[in-house]
């Protein structure tokens, strides 16, 4: 009689021909892990090794190199797809053991393991084993693994698919469904914990802080009731005056940062009765855990490709709610940003998301769009073309925010260099000046200029980089100039298209003259928004009359490229911009200027990974008294691809598009494949590696074992890339196939196909006709 069998209870036994032992292996983690556990009935259950026998065969060295005789090709072929019995917490430790030489929890290229482990099959519960091999089978068994170990589970029945995913495929699938989530965040009682967090506050204080704008009493009840509710919190609410964004009283808050309330709804509270929720929104992940302006304009692009509409318009929510009760779009959604904003994206936002709404309630969306451009205007003529960013005299616009004292996100010694000449001068220690200095006790004009520049770096997003070098808050940047045309075309066409070309304005603030003149802007007196409403021409005039100052003051006919123009020196910065190909995405170049910019200007910025920020000419050499600045060569970043990508398709430039896109998403897959599933926030694009030491550092690189977020704007540049990429393309960034190789190739069979296009058809023909003659 056979012995009686001892399992788990847990246990759950599958047969083999069971369509649910192999069906879907490429479910989420919850899915595939956070179900019952199934094992197969192979032999005997008691022979697996998770009853403690295991197989596991230790990998042989010879002087250092792995001796375990390779697979060849005529080795038996599994009939099913593979499946392997493995022990969840052991394996963990025999991978990092083994496999993670320099101790970071993650498996790349550059670990000296062996980099193969053989794991037990599951038909055979684990008997016969097969060899995992390579960084990205071994990096895929490690987050896997992880996954598992989430969920809770001790064993698991593991598909070899999962090991093998094409990483194309892999990458973007984590992204839609795995990393968006883990990047979401709201504000209010259940979420206040995660998004309180902030790496950047240096006071030591790290109990949760919220401010609630003037005139939201019922938010700021929801949130006393919070602190009440939950005392462990230590929750401290705070109420800000009516004008939240004087400088003075922005510094007060230096000592006290804290969040930002954001937009809420009204939902039940499951008692029968009304309270408040927080609106999701995503963040850009690693040290930036709050909303922020133009991270979220990418981001959204990379939402609207995965689907994830509601998402996406919840983000414009809290920015017509920022404009409402901060007076602006904000840089990011924390105190010390009050005064400054980022590079404005709201009216491109708004339409791709109502283009993608539901179109069931058209009403309801037609309501929404005006909520967005209502705020849109509102923030055009009150930050952007008012004083002091709005330069009257070129009638062009600048990052030039207001603001007093040394910025306090900034790391403790990032202005150590800038400081120390001041404080010796005054014979105190750095921390001494500084505190006099933010007080107001110690004057220094120097570097009150110094400061202010050092803000409209940070307002522009380029932080930081030569091109802004002390002088950004006198520049009108080619970036801006576009934005702001593109916010006219798209206000003026809004009106126009949606609005039957009359919209009237809710919210009263004085509007900014047209045309632009140092006359109109010395009057005091100013129009009330209320006073008419709004038109398609006057916008469509103004996106025309700003055109023509971008022609004026930054086109460069010569170089066949854009410039930013400096209104103090009144004279063109002639550094080399990415930023440049901006133009073609909002629509303000020429069909010649466009083709300028492709057929001379381009070639400067492309390099084997993508487009550069700038030239390394335009950056000047690299000391230690000169460091590497993030947003300059050699370095690449999501906006300045995905921009350039658009604007390239929108003029008819698709190849140059594609072949960019390409040579982004090559790199981007192939970090990784070799390093553990990374997608850091930038990369350097010559050397292809995202072992970036500028200044800050790279953000998204630091996790153990499994990716849990990406990096915000670098998950929406794969999914955008993905859609510019033929299926050949795809294929072949999968095989990590190098654009050098790829491109070569295309070329070599562009080129044979153009040689046969200059034969003589009929001399073809000819040749091959064979003549028969009769004797």
């Amino acid at each position: 009689m056979a012995p009686t069998l001892a399992h788990p209870t847990t246990v759950n036994f599958i047969e083999e021909h069971d369509s649910t032992a192999t069906s879907l292996p490429m479910k989420e983690a919850a899915d595939y892990y956070g179900k019952d556990e199934t094992f197969t009935r192979s032999r005997t259950y008691s022979a697996s090794h998770i009853h403690g026998y295991n197989p596991r065969r230790t990998p042989a060295f010879d002087e250092n190199t792995h001796s375990r005789t390779r697979r060849l090709s005529h080795d038996e072929k599994a009939s099913q797809p593979r499946r392997f019995l493995i022990d969840v917490e052991e394996t963990i430790r025999l991978v990092l053991e083994q496999e993670d030489t320099d101790g970071d929890f993650q498996i790349s290229v550059t670990d000296a393991g062996p980099k193969v482990m053989a794991l037990g099959t599951a038909t055979s519960n684990g008997f016969k084993t097969f060899d995992i091999r390579g960084t990205y089978m071994l990096s895929n068994l490690l987050q896997e693994l992880a996954l598992a170990r989430d969920h809770g589970r001790k064993r698991i029945v593991l598909d070899e698919a999962r090991l093998t995913e094409n990483p194309v495929d892999r990458l973007s699938r984590m992204i839609k469904n795995s990393f968006w989530h883990s990047l979401t965040r709201r504000i209010d009682g259940e979420g206040l914990e995660i998004i309180c967090a902030d790496p950047k506050n240096r006071t030591g204080r790290v109990n949760p802080r919220i401010y609630v704008p003037h005139g939201e009493p019922a938010m700021a009840d929801y949130y006393r009731k919070v602190a009440r509710d939950k005392p462990h919190l230590n929750l401290d609410v705070q109420v800000l005056p009516e004008k939240p964004d004087d400088p003075s009283y922005v510094k007060s808050l230096n000592n006290k940062p804290g969040i930002l309330a954001l937009a809420m709804n009204e939902s039940d509270d499951g008692r029968g009765g009304k309270s408040l929720k927080g609106i999701p929104f995503i963040v850009p992940g690693a040290r930036f855990n709050e909303l922020y302006n133009w991270d979220s304009y990418f981001i959204s692009l990379g939402l609207l490709v995965d689907g994830k509409v509601t998402m996406a318009q919840g983000m414009v929510d809290h920015f017509i709610f920022e404009i409402k009760h901060y007076g602006k779009i904000l840089n990011g959604s924390r105190s010390y940003y009050l005064c400054r904003t980022q590079p404005p994206f709201l009216t491109d936002m708004a339409l791709q998301i109502f283009n993608q709404l539901d179109r069931s309630d058209v009403d309801a969306n037609r309501a929404w769009l005006k909520r967005a451009i209502q705020a849109a205007i509102k923030e055009y003529h009150t930050i952007w073309v008012a004083e002091p960013r709005i330069d009257p005299k070129t009638s062009l616009s600048r990052y030039r925010p207001e603001g007093l004292g040394i910025p306090p996100e900034t790391e403790a010694t990032h202005f150590t260099h800038i400081l120390e000449p001041f404080a010796q001068k005054h014979g105190l220690s750095i921390l001494e000046f500084s505190e006099k200095y933010n007080d107001g006790v110690l004057k220094e004009p120097g570097l009150d200029e110094y400061f202010l520049h050092d803000r409209a770096v940070r307002e522009s997003g380029h932080d930081t980089t030569y091109r802004f070098e002390k002088r950004c808050a006198n520049l009108a940047t080619v970036d801006l100039q576009a934005l702001l045309y593109k916010y006219e075309i798209d206000i003026g066409t809004a009106i126009r298209e949606v609005f039957d070309d009359e919209l009237d304005l809710e919210e009263e603030f004085p509007l900014s003259p047209f045309p632009i003149t140092p006359e109109g802007y010395s009057k005091a007196a100013r129009e009330s928004s209320r006073s008419k409403p709004q038109r398609s021409e006057e916008w469509f005039q103004r996106a025309e009359f700003r055109k023509q100052m971008i022609d004026k003051y930054l086109w460069n006919e010569t170089k066949g490229l854009y410039f930013d123009y400096d209104t103090a020196k009144e004279q063109q910065i002639l550094y080399e911009s990415v930023t440049a190909l901006w133009a073609l995405w909002a629509g303000c170049a020429s069909e010649e200027q466009a083709w300028k910019l492709v057929t001379q200007s381009l070639k400067k910025f492309e390099v084997l990974g993508g487009l550069v920020s700038g030239t390394e000419e335009s950056r000047g050499k690299i000391s230690l008294d000169r460091p590497n600045r993030q947003w300059d060569y050699p370095y690449a970043w999501p906006p300045h691809q995905i921009m350039a990508w658009v604007g390239l398709e929108r003029y008819g430039y698709l190849e140059d598009a594609q072949r960019l896109a390409y040579r982004f998403l090559y790199m981007m897959t192939t970090a990784f494949v070799d390093f553990n599933g990374v997608v850091p926030e930038k990369f350097d694009a010559v050397k292809l590696s995202h072992l970036v030491d500028a200044e800050y550092g790279n953000q998204g690189i630091d996790f153990k074992m499994v990716p849990r977020e990406g990096f915000g704007w670098m998950n929406a540049a794969y999914q955008v890339g993905l859609s510019f990429l033929n299926s050949h393309m795809r294929r072949a960034v999968a095989a990590c196939t190098s654009p050098e190789v790829f491109f070569s190739a295309a070329n070599n069979v562009a080129e044979q196909v153009l040689q046969d296009m200059t034969h003589d058809p009929l001399g073809l023909a000819m040749d091959s006709l064979e003549i028969v003659t009769q004797d």
